[in-house]
């Protein structure tokens, strides 16, 4: 499953004689997309949408140390109560999870996913858990809020101050349970899955990293 996206990245950046090639390693439940300096070097092919989207993503993008990472991944949910399968008697909250590694061009590790990462929760739902209880649950009824804002401006550019953020939230592997396409990847043994402080009502979270 290796491609390229993010032809204007590469474009630009490899017009620098210090750029280097890297691979990027990432499976996400359910989405994510990656920007190195604010453009887009990645991102999952299976929308958001798509309720069951468990698969891993492998592509190549060239930068100029140092440079920002940045990420964003969102858990599915049908709408703004957080939860999936409504009507049903599967209805419950999701949960998510994010695991990434980024490779140099001889295969070293750079960098992976783990508590080092600065993570800002931009949708929280439901804000009271017994929602995934409720027989007609409303958005915004009762226990069913929400929280949600826009990612700030700019921030998936290298200057932006993420100094308020909180570290990323490690996971083990037993708590995430990942699906399809996980198996695909031999994942350094430092790679972590990281989320938002609640597995199940942080719904989408970005995230930064600086690369040196």
């Amino acid at each position: 499953m290796k491609h390229v996206l993010g032809g204007a990245l590469t474009l630009v950046l490899s017009t620098a004689a210090t750029a280097e090639t890297f691979k990027a390693d990432v499976w996400a439940d359910n989405w994510f997309a990656l920007y190195a300096n604010g453009s887009l070097v990645g991102q999952d092919r299976i929308s958001i949408a798509t309720e069951r989207s468990f698969n891993a993503e492998s592509f190549s993008f060239r930068a100029e140390r140092p440079f920002m990472l940045a990420l964003m991944a969102k858990d599915f949910k049908e709408n703004d109560t957080g939860l999936e399968y409504i009507g049903t008697n599967r209805q419950q909250m999701g949960d998510g999870g994010v695991i990434l590694q980024i490779k140099d061009a001889a295969g070293d590790i750079v960098t992976v996913s783990d508590k080092d990462w600065r993570c800002k929760v931009i949708h929280q739902a439901p804000l009271n858990k017994s929602c995934a209880k409720e027989r007609n649950p409303r958005v915004g009824e009762g226990p069913c809020g929400f929280e949600a804002s826009k990612p700030p401006r700019g921030w998936t550019a290298e200057y932006f101050d993420d100094s308020d953020w909180p570290r990323a939230t490690e996971y083990k592997k037993r708590q995430v349970r990942p699906k399809d396409g996980y198996n695909d990847i031999k994942w350094d043994r430092q790679a972590e899955f990281i989320w938002g402080p609640d597995l199940e009502t942080n719904n989408t979270m970005i995230c930064r990293l600086l690369i040196r």
